[in-house]
């Protein structure tokens, strides 16, 4: 019975504790479960935090609102965030695992992709609209701020009028496949730099590379 309570809540408080909350950061990557969306332009958010948890040796473990995992480099706790809320929920689970953790608004960093940029385009921005992007629209609404990291991953516009669902639902082509790996490990580089030398210097060293 012992050993129930204590996994309850073991799983519940999976983060390492980290008295100085400006040593813990949050990385959220906007998607939607579900097989069916894995392989999705929509979810790169997903795709680039499952290569920085190949990277950097963890797993994710479901918890409430989403999927969270995390690592340390450099005395830095970095909590990786996939929400199970959909995309159009993403701001509730961002909040609620920012509030938990106590992650100032400063430390963290939002990944999504974005029509308006070609394939691969780099573009780590610190305020600006959401482009017409629901995850973004539920972000602001929770944040009740457009000042807030977030790191854009060009999947193109490669659609007909009125296809753009269709097309962010799409499956990448095999042009896109090929060029992913290179993209993937760029997007861990962007994530480590963000946590050692800060949005300014990432965004200098990084955009549109």
């Amino acid at each position: 019975m012992f050993g129930f309570f204590k996994a309850l809540f073991t799983k519940q408080n999976i983060i390492l504790e980290e008295k100085d909350p400006m040593k813990k950061f949050l990385i959220v990557g906007l998607g939607n479960i579900g097989d069916e969306y894995a392989e999705t332009r929509h979810n790169i958010g997903f795709k680039v935090l499952d290569e920085v948890a190949r990277e950097n040796d963890f797993t994710f473990e479901t918890v409430k609102l989403g999927d969270i995992g995390s690592y340390k480099v450099k005395g830095r706790t970095i909590i990786c965030l996939k929400p199970s809320t959909y995309m159009n929920r993403s701001g509730k689970a961002m909040k609620y695992w920012m509030d938990k953790e106590k992650i100032p608004q400063s430390n963290i960093l939002v990944i999504t992709d974005d029509i308006n940029l070609p394939f691969g385009t780099i573009r780590i921005k610190t305020k600006g609209s959401n482009g017409g992007h629901n995850g973004l629209k539920d972000i602001e609404l929770f944040l009740q701020t457009i000042l807030y990291n977030r790191y854009r991953f060009g999947v193109g516009a490669d659609f007909g009028k009125g296809r753009q669902v269709e097309y962010v639902l799409g499956q990448w082509s095999e042009e896109e496949k090929a060029l992913m790996p290179e993209r993937l490990k760029k997007s861990t580089e962007i994530i480590n730099s963000f946590v050692l030398a800060g949005i300014a210097r990432t965004m200098n060293q990084f955009n549109n590379s």
